[in-house]
């Protein structure tokens, strides 16, 4: 299988018209077709059924589709890369961050991606779901990492990291610290600190509502930073995302019953072509053991699992 034969039935499968396809590939149809037909004999099928004015992709084109779009890529990224790295010419990558996602989560993904590519310039920027989609649809930002952004949007790919729940951080002399968990009742009398540009604000409104928390005297902040300096202060507790690294004047005890929980994804626009940069970065972010970070937090000064 050579990659030309896949980068003709990629430019056929968009097209579904040979001759547009040869011509956007810039060879002439005959050569196209033989090579489609060469591909085909070498998967053991048709890939594209000719009829006129409806040619459309068979069973087994539709399935081969998606795998030979990521081979393509990965293939395209490799050869950028080298051509990038002899010329130490990269461009930027931006990566926007959800305002309640830690971005040390990702730090050793972010180190690796630097080592790999010596000219590479990367910048970071917050913001809450509505941004972040913003961010993504005017190019702006390249990949997104946020929890649900709660948007039917068919150019927008997802790639589900890992699920976490939420609790609660305290400062170690607030009375409630000594607690192994907590339920909503015992903080009835405790300022919360909420951070209203989570992605997550709808459904844990609604949960609090439920307990009767929502109408209680309330702190709001914009950033998960944020929160974390007026718990430190001893000002409320912090309903925080369970994966956040918190200092080591604070404690974080797990809800009993606030069922609260959110799937973070790393988030691209399909059909925008990758760079190498962005295809490493998301496959590290992808290929990462949340288990163990999340294990290490554990192990240090923080006792929390997601």
């Amino acid at each position: 299988m050579e990659m030309q034969q896949i980068r003709y039935f990629l430019s056929l499968a968009k097209t579904l018209n040979f001759t547009r396809a040869a011509e956007e590939c810039a060879v002439s149809q005959p050569a196209l077709t033989r090579a489609i037909q060469a591909l085909e004999v070498e998967l053991g099928g048709e890939l594209v059924r000719r009829e006129r004015q409806n040619s459309h992709l068979t069973e087994l084109g539709k399935r081969m589709l998606p795998l030979l779009t990521a081979s393509y890529e990965s293939a395209s990224a490799a050869k950028d890369l080298a051509l990038s790295v002899a010329a130490n010419i990269v461009a930027p990558l931006c990566v926007a961050v959800s305002h309640s996602l830690s971005l040390s989560l990702f730090a050793d993904e972010l180190g690796e991606l630097h080592r790999a590519f010596p000219g590479l310039r990367i910048r970071i920027v917050h913001g809450q779901a509505d941004e972040i989609l913003d961010l993504l649809r005017d190019g702006e930002a390249e990949i997104a990492i946020a929890g649900p952004l709660n948007e039917d949007w068919e150019r927008l790919d997802a790639w589900p990291l890992f699920e976490e729940t939420f609790s609660i951080a305290l400062a170690k002399n607030d009375p409630l610290a000594q607690e192994k968990q907590l339920s909503c009742g015992q903080l009835a009398h405790t300022p919360l600190i909420r951070q209203p540009s989570c992605e997550m604000r709808p459904q844990a409104a609604d949960l609090l509502r439920s307990t009767g928390l929502f109408n209680q005297f309330t702190h709001d902040v914009v950033t998960l930073a944020d929160q974390l300096v007026l718990a430190q202060a001893g000002i409320g507790a912090a309903v925080i995302p369970t994966s956040t690294h918190i200092p080591k004047d604070l404690v974080r005890i797990p809800f009993v019953d606030l069922d609260l929980r959110r799937t973070i994804s790393a988030y691209a626009v399909a059909g925008r072509r990758r760079g190498p940069a962005l295809t490493a970065f998301l496959n590290l972010v992808r290929s990462a053991d949340f288990e163990a970070k999340f294990l290490d937090l554990a192990e240090g000064t923080d006792p929390a699992l997601p």
